[in-house]
């Protein structure tokens, strides 16, 4: 048996480890936290100084007795999760549960996963940070206040199910203020000139007019002006610039970046960066720190002259703006400046070149730069044009990296300008005045978004990917999907003496991509800051941040923090439960013209909807869902009208009638029983017979059989986890070594084959004539199974011995889970 037990937090880091240590180590994963609040209540006194209430969930008690037995049988125990707040509470966690003798436990930390980084933690051990555990408590407690105090509210006031969050809500709440501002924007237009200029050798060149004009006829009037005009260069200013880089990636610029080069959401990138660190290939990915250390600066100065040589290379120090920069306390960057594509999955290798090409750049030296401005006037009034030019004299890190821009910071790029000289005559080629128009504020990208929580404080590291996928998850805020709409605009042009006017289109509104609120997130939001507007201000979240950070420090006691928070939180909530309206978000849109009764739109059980009617009259009220591209904030009286037109009748196709419609999950059309989903951008006032049929065709001809297995029909289809095939109410997943397209004879035999052994594997065992059986389940438990009823066995439960009678009865306490169209 090895003498040293090395508990890690996850089993990739644990395989990585054990490949730098001897025989003497055996390194083993305690998958998480191995303790936690329980799921089902709070698990917090808040009448005893907040004291948590730990448990082991069950499903980890099988785990937590393979430590416990690994610990007893080793001479040391090295403590090796994490360098955060988070890893030290995990570490913590173990050591409690684990009843682990002080004497024999060591607390080791590394940033990277390297056979040095390793040694060097063996030989520098500590004991547990009980601060940073403290401040790590501190947060989980808090947030579980938060969450379990506001919830029942928004389940009695709006809607069953909701759930609210401290750093989630005020997330929520940045993207509807955004979009409240997009909603009350009105654009107004301009006149921008631009003139297409020629040189006395001939090269061409484009100048803007140092002004506007705001209206169609004062821009018309300055073309006429500028008919006769003869222009020539009036001033010519060059100066000498320089760039310099970017620091290393912090986790937040890495999710920014990823974004703008790779397309990455911040939950990919974290994934994928988290395989990079646990392979050993980059530092620790959880920091707000943008320092190197000496050795990697070394490393990277190394690299950069022998690559491109000695001028490229300069040593910088960059320091973090943070005030609540964490514990990490070096940059993102690689464990290895010489590795070079090493043999990586795709995304893997993107993120990694990223890391590398971003880490070498903020080394390198400045790019030098030369910016050339010019002026140029005409003889016949006095309005100057201006062209920038730019030329790279030395490109410095450029060579390597240039930092990317979100959509709002990007500017029109200056190109070069040809030579000229004071006084110089220009040709023109022609001069437009092109309509524009203000722009509206711009929706958030998850990478903004990320940005901005930065900017104000709130959240750190460990929690801008999980608060983005949980705000989506919760149906507060979706991805748009929306491509734009056609905006008319004018131009006029003055060329050859000559004014023509053109009329054009441009495509504005598009929100593809960009985190749009839902109806349901715009009432929550709007209920949340009616009634607790401090857990809502952007300064009070990021106090809090600042508190926790404080007391990671030990400038701040954690249980202080917490009853200074909870003796005004708990009695608003209180009070809110008790006399707050309900919120349904209701506008009021009119009067139906056949009834005379009122017709208003608000949310319901199901979702936004519009109503005919009010519950206190006698005769009941109508009720139509709204389509997927409207909102409770902005549907017309005349939309919310048309829903009641639903279903459409279109026709009969083959005996059955055909009709189009809205359900949970957008547009459809049925025929018969039978429904197919209208394709993204279709509406279902759009769609007539002749397309309806065409999808229907479609329909069928992907749900026809592919090949037959044991006399039964095979088919296949893609599903929310991908490619499948079907046989014999089984769902077969169909992975990426297949050609899905042209499945073989021989593919889906094996296919089928091997979910087959795998299924009996499971199967422990059946009463085929009532259709149950028992089949394995995770860590060692049993799962009773009787078509789409599923009743998870107690551990202790022998299911050899379970009867007939006891199956039926456990299947019937249980309602079957429902699958919605």
């Amino acid at each position: 048996m090895a003498k040293n037990l090395v508990i890690v937090e996850s089993p990739a880091k644990a395989k990585t480890i054990e490949r730098f240590l001897g025989k003497d180590y055996k390194v083993t994963s305690s998958f998480g936290h191995i303790a936690d609040l329980p799921s089902k209540e709070l698990g917090v006194d808040v009448d005893n100084d907040f004291a948590p209430k730990y448990i082991v969930d069950k499903e980890k008690k099988a785990l937590v007795k393979k430590l416990r037995d690994l610990a007893s049988k080793a001479e040391t125990i090295w403590l090796a999760s994490d360098e955060d707040r988070e890893g030290e509470a995990i570490s913590w966690h173990l050591a409690e549960t684990l009843n682990l003798d002080k004497n024999k436990t060591r607390r080791i930390v590394f940033n990277s996963i390297t056979k040095s980084a390793i040694q060097k933690a063996i030989e520098n051990p500590r004991a547990i940070n009980y601060d940073l555990v403290n401040a790590q408590q501190a947060r989980r407690i808090l947030d579980r206040l938060v969450g379990y105090e506001l919830s029942p509210v928004l389940w009695k006031k709006i809607k069953p199910g909701l759930s609210a969050g401290r750093v989630q809500s005020v997330a929520v709440r940045l993207i509807v203020e955004r979009e409240r501002d997009i909603e009350a924007f009105s654009p107004e237009s301009s006149f921008k000139v631009a003139a297409e200029f020629q040189t006395s050798s001939g090269t061409g060149f484009t100048a803007k007019l140092l002004k506007s004009f705001d209206s169609a006829q004062q821009a018309r009037t300055f073309l006429e002006s500028v008919k006769p005009a003869e222009f020539s260069v009036d001033s010519l200013d060059t100066k000498p610039a320089t760039k310099s880089p970017a620091p290393p990636f912090t986790t937040s610029t890495l999710q920014q970046e990823a974004s703008r080069k790779l397309y990455f959401s911040v939950s990919r990138t974290m994934q994928v960066a988290q395989r990079l660190y646990e392979a050993g290939l980059i530092t620790y990915m959880r920091t707000d720190s943008v320092n190197l250390s000496g050795e990697a600066i070394t490393a990277a100065k190394n690299t950069i002259v022998d690559q491109f040589g000695e001028q490229y290379s300069k040593v910088r120090k960059f320091s973090s703006k943070s005030k609540g920069a964490q514990e990490a306390h070096e940059a993102i960057r690689p464990t290895d400046m010489n590795l070079q594509n090493p043999n990586l999955e795709r995304d893997q290798a993107r993120l990694y070149e990223l890391i590398r090409m971003r880490t070498l750049a903020s080394q390198m030296s400045d790019a030098k730069l030369e910016r050339t401005n010019v002026k140029i006037k005409n003889d016949q009034q006095g309005d100057l044009f201006s062209a920038n030019g730019e030329v790279i004299k030395f490109d410095g890190f450029l060579k390597v990296y240039l930092e990317g821009k979100d959509e709002e910071d990007l500017e029109e790029q200056d190109g070069m300008l040809p030579a000229m000289k004071e006084g110089e005559v220009l040709k023109v080629r022609n001069i437009s005045a092109t309509q524009r128009f203000t722009r509206p504020p711009y929706r958030f990208t998850e990478a903004s978004l990320v940005k901005k929580l930065e900017e104000l404080g709130i959240g750190r590291p460990s929690t801008y990917a999980p608060t983005i996928s949980t705000i989506q998850n919760r149906g507060y805020v979706e991805k748009g999907s929306v491509d734009g709409q056609q905006r008319d605009y004018l131009q006029f042009i003055l060329e050859d003496q000559k004014i023509s006017e053109k009329k054009l289109t441009e495509t504005v509104g598009s929100d593809k991509g960009k985190l749009v609120p839902t109806d349901i997130g715009m009432i929550v939001t709007d209920f949340l800051v009616s009634h607790f507007a401090n857990i809502l201000d952007y300064n009070f979240t990021a106090k809090v941040e600042k508190d926790f950070d404080d007391i990671a420090t030990g400038e701040e006691d954690w249980q202080e923090v917490l009853r200074d928070f909870y003796k005004g939180f708990h009695p608003t909530v209180e009070d809110v439960e008790e006399n707050a309206d309900r919120a349904s978000g209701e506008r009021v849109l009119g009067k139906d013209p056949k009834t005379g009764r009122q017709v208003s739109v608000r949310l319901g059980r199901f979702g936004p909807m519009v109503q005919i009617g009010t519950s206190e009259e006698e005769e009941k009220p109508q009720f139509a869902s709204l389509l997927p591209d409207q909102s409770l904030s902005t549907i017309t009286f005349e939309e919310a009208m048309e829903l009641f037109k639903l279903p459409r009748k279109l026709g009969t196709f083959e005996g059955d009638e055909v009709e189009a419609n809205v359900g949970r999950y957008g547009p459809y059309v049925r025929y018969g029983k039978k429904f197919v989903s209208l394709d993204p951008g279709e509406g279902v006032f759009d769609v007539d017979l002749e397309r309806a049929i065409e999808l229907i065709r479609a329909k069928k001809k992907a749900d026809a059989p592919i090949a037959t297995y044991e006399g039964k029909e095979v088919t296949k289809g893609k599903g929310r986890f991908g490619p499948f095939i079907k046989w014999d109410g089984m769902f077969i997943n169909v992975s990426k070594k297949y050609d899905f397209d042209n499945l073989s004879k021989e593919d889906i035999n094996t296919l089928i084959e091997e979910k087959k052994k795998k299924e009996a594997e499971k199967l422990v065992r059946e009463w085929p004539d009532k259709n149950i059986r028992i089949e394995k389940a995770r860590w060692g438990r049993h799962t009773l199974i009787k078509g789409k009823t599923k009743v998870n066995l107690a551990k202790e439960q022998d299911p050899q011995e379970l009867t007939l009678e006891q199956a039926e009865e456990l299947l019937a306490q249980k309602k079957p889970t429902k699958k919605s169209k």
